[in-house]
């Protein structure tokens, strides 16, 4: 659902179970049984966008962050269908059965492979966009919000830091998220090591099911509760809304960025970064940003790592367990800024110093373009000859990325089986590999893919193993996918479905 929608979708295989109605009628169809079985009225004209209006086009891409998932040469759905209620979520479920229409349901954009506004093959689908349903409601003396699933992470972030200084919640560092997906795939973000993830940090949901049932934690039981908190978007129903349990922040916490590269001693560095980034203070997020930059000598190309940190406290209490954990950085006073937490969030999602909070109201992503993205997960640190092996095949991309997310704290606290996603105890950091370009063209886009397909496939002699792990909200149709839509065995899903799940998939199977 939105960040990431699953390529095994239960939901959706009882959605195809009738016969397709005829492509020229799906559109009058759909509207004509949303208007029967929804409870209150929607105006056409700013609800239903259909592929000859102006509008269709500017819908479609208005949250779609990866645009390989938007050449010409991809399905588009038939129609586009913006609810302003739940029970109009309810009725396009309704709707979608009864005609043997495909849904495809996005609250933020941001899935990988772009499968909630697009299809792997020529089935029609109607995508319900749930930027419209986006209500936060917080309550700082229970210590919760209700959040609509079409809200961003940062518009919930900026309404919680509206209500108080002191509280926050563990989702992702990027604020353009949508909710409503984000936390159906696990939401790591900055306060992980102190909290654990988003998903570990719900109290209550309210979703519709496959039937068009609104159900809520007590109606949907706790074993469909347990799946639908990381067991992968749109997977077992339509995320409405999550009540989510809000976290203490101090007043002030610090940041810092901190650049190495290869002539700066970046590979001995991050080599001692693998070996202590789990194990530091709680409150201590390192992530670590890899990239190719200018070298000093004219020409020259480097491999860069950037040290991008958030301190759940003052810089005194840092620079000492800096000193004490990780003496190698060089981290000094000159380079933490002491801030609010809600300021943090914007300082680690990228905008500039000056920029006011209210801009996370605007929910626009700050990533749009062609890419192609992996993730591992890694136990055992990478030697020095391995980083260099690393370093070799990123100087020969265009402009590759990578970011290691340490893991430990609240994360190795949690056991692999209290919600689906598993990458608990003994996981040391996560990565996510990828390439952008900034061109439609097949020839240039295969380039950049067949690239990256030869890193990871280097990198496999490095990280988890038996099953070789992913990160389900960075979907890789490399590891798998529903072929036809509706005739994947359990044994063939559980492919790739053990790597984004390890043991808990054979829970989330039947």
């Amino acid at each position: 659902m939105g960040d990431s929608c699953s390529a095994f979708l239960p939901l959706l295989l009882l959605l195809l179970s009738a016969s397709l109605v005829a492509s020229d009628s799906i559109q009058d169809s759909f509207y004509k049984c949303l208007s029967v079985n929804s409870q209150i009225s929607f105006p056409l004209s700013t609800s239903f966008f259909t592929p000859n209006i102006s509008a269709f086009t500017s819908i479609l891409q208005s949250s779609a962050q990866n645009l390989r998932c938007l050449v010409p040469s991809v399905p588009k759905p038939e129609l586009i269908f913006t609810p302003l209620n739940e029970s109009h979520v309810q009725a396009a479920v309704i709707c979608s059965k009864q005609l043997g229409i495909q849904l495809r349901v996005r609250s933020g954009g941001h899935d990988y492979e772009g499968l909630s506004y697009m299809s792997q093959v020529e089935t029609p689908f109607v995508v319900v966009d749930l930027s419209k349903l986006r209500s936060i409601d917080v309550d700082i003396e229970d210590n919760s919000s209700w959040v609509q699933a079409g809200a961003t992470v940062g518009e919930v972030y900026y309404r919680i830091s509206e209500k108080s200084k002191t509280h926050g919640f563990p989702a992702g560092l990027c604020t353009s998220l949508g909710i409503g997906g984000h936390i159906t795939g696990g939401a790591y973000g900055s306060m992980m090591r102190r909290y654990g993830l988003g998903a570990d940090n719900v109290l209550d949901a309210r979703i519709v099911d496959a039937n068009g049932r609104i159900l809520d934690r007590e109606s949907m039981g706790e074993d469909l509760f347990w799946a639908i908190r990381g067991g992968g978007g749109a997977s077992f129903g339509i995320i409405l809304s999550w009540k989510l349990k809000l976290v203490p922040v101090p007043a002030t916490v610090t940041v810092f960025t901190v650049p190495k590269t290869l002539e700066q001693g970046a590979t001995k560095i991050l080599y001692k970064w693998q070996q202590v980034a789990d194990k530091l203070d709680e409150d201590l997020f390192i992530r670590v940003i890899i990239n190719v930059a200018s070298a000093a000598a004219k020409g020259e190309r480097t491999v860069q790592t950037s040290y991008n940190a958030l301190f759940l406290g003052g810089v005194d209490r840092l620079l000492k367990v800096m000193s004490e954990s990780f003496p190698e950085l060089g981290l000094q006073r000159k380079d933490c800024t002491e801030m609010s937490w809600i300021e943090s969030v914007l300082y680690i999602a990228g905008y500039p110093s000056s920029t006011p909070p209210a801009v996370l109201l605007q929910g626009k992503s700050l990533f749009k373009n062609f890419f192609k993205a992996k993730s591992d997960f890694v136990r055992e640190p990478i030697p020095e000859t391995g980083l260099e092996g690393l370093w070799k095949r990123l100087l020969e991309e265009e402009s590759p990325l990578m970011i290691w997310n340490p893991y430990g704290g609240m994360m190795s606290k949690i056991p692999e089986s209290e919600i689906p996603f598993p990458h608990r105890n003994g996981t040391l950091f996560k990565i996510q590999y990828l390439t952008s370009w900034q061109d439609a063209d097949k020839d240039i886009a295969a380039k950049h893919i067949d690239w990256i397909r030869r890193l990871y496939n280097y990198m496999a002699s490095y990280v988890s193993l038996f099953p070789r792990t992913a990160y389900v909200n960075y979907r890789d149709l490399d590891l798998g996918m529903n072929k036809d839509g509706r005739n994947t065995s359990f044994i063939q899903a559980s492919g790739w479905g053990n790597k984004y799940f390890k043991n808990n998939f054979n829970r989330l199977g039947f």
